[in-house]
C-alpha cells in the first residue's frame, strides 16, 4: 500500500534527525548490503541510506533498485541520501523510528 502524502510529510520530520545506517559505496547494491538494509529495515522501519555514488543518474538507479528489492517505498530522496519506509511484520517498539 503507498504511503499517503501526510504520512510521507510526518516522515520525512521524523527522517530528518535520523542518521544513515546503510551506505551504498562502489560494490553497489551487493548480496552482504541487502542483508544489511533488510535488518535495518526489519528493525527501524525509516532508515536514512547513504549513497556513496558522483553520478546523480546512477544514484537514482541505485535507489530505485535498493528501494524495489527490499520491497520498501522510497520517502524522500535529497542528494546523496534516500529516506525509505518498510512497515515491519512485527514493530519492535524499542527499535522502530516510526510511533505506532
Amino acid at each position: 500500500m503507498p504511503l499517503t502524502p501526510e504520512r510521507k510529510k510526518q516522515y520525512r520530520n521524523i527522517g530528518h534527525n535520523l542518521k544513515p545506517v546503510v551506505t551504498v559505496a562502489g560494490n553497489g547494491l551487493s548480496e552482504g548490503l541487502m542483508e544489511e538494509l533488510n535488518r535495518a529495515l526489519d528493525d527501524h522501519e525509516l532508515i536514512k541510506v547513504k549513497l556513496m555514488i558522483g553520478d546523480r543518474e546512477l544514484r537514482k538507479q541505485v535507489s530505485a533498485e535498493m528501494v524495489k528489492q527490499a520491497n520498501a517505498e522510497l520517502v524522500q530522496e535529497i542528494g546523496k541520501v534516500a529516506l525509505i519506509f518498510r512497515a515491519a511484520k512485527r514493530p519492535n517498539l524499542k527499535l522502530s523510528n516510526v510511533s505506532h
